[in-house]
């Protein structure tokens, strides 16, 4: 697009202005989302960086909205309850239920920061968190791997925002709505770019 209008750009410029802007427009995307479900789905997926395995942890509400992620180097209870730790921050609220998968990591940290909530561990429960690496997992094929833990955690904090509120869900919408909520998605961009 700014070759067509004849301006010449390299992939590193691209690169910082996605790092100078792409935080504070997925800051304002999560300020502008509808309120979290009460149902938080939890898994996490090995992430190879630069040879060593890293572990992505994500958490995915009842309706498929991403919560947030964590890019850790271990799968132990401390990481689990560091992970607890920032969904409480970032969603400022309690879930009803959590449901992960058979990892006893998860056991462990909810006793110690979320004690009250219901805690259901099943393999196959846990499928809408398992669906929501899909994109990840593309985007990641795509980039040639992340090149650094830090790298990953920046990119994908913004890209799963930006990637959800870009792509509305097409398969359970007519298209009559499909169209409508494209559109007042996109106002709702160009509001966010301009402000």
């Amino acid at each position: 697009m700014m070759a067509y209008r004849g301006i010449h750009l390299s992939y590193e410029t691209i690169r910082r202005w996605c790092d100078t802007f792409g935080s504070s427009y997925a800051a304002k995307l999560k300020r502008r989302r509808p309120k979290l479900g009460d149902k938080w789905f939890l898994d996490e997926v090995f992430l190879n960086i630069n040879g060593v395995q890293h572990y992505l942890w994500r958490a995915v509400d009842q309706h498929g909205a991403v919560i947030d992620i964590l890019v850790q180097p271990k799968r132990d209870r401390f990481a689990a309850i560091r992970f607890f730790r920032k969904l409480l921050e970032t969603s400022c609220r309690r879930p009803r239920v959590i449901i992960t998968d058979k990892l006893r990591s998860y056991g462990a940290a909810k006793k110690l920061t979320m004690p009250r909530v219901t805690h259901r561990q099943s393999r196959y429960l846990n499928n809408r968190a398992e669906n929501s690496h899909q994109p990840t997992r593309q985007r990641e094929r795509r980039m040639k791997r992340f090149k650094s833990p830090e790298h990953a955690q920046r990119f994908l904090e913004i890209h799963d925002i930006v990637a959800a509120h870009c792509r509305p869900k097409r398969h359970l919408l007519p298209a009559a709505y499909y169209q409508a909520e494209r559109q007042r998605r996109f106002e709702t961009w160009k509001q966010i770019i301009a402000a």
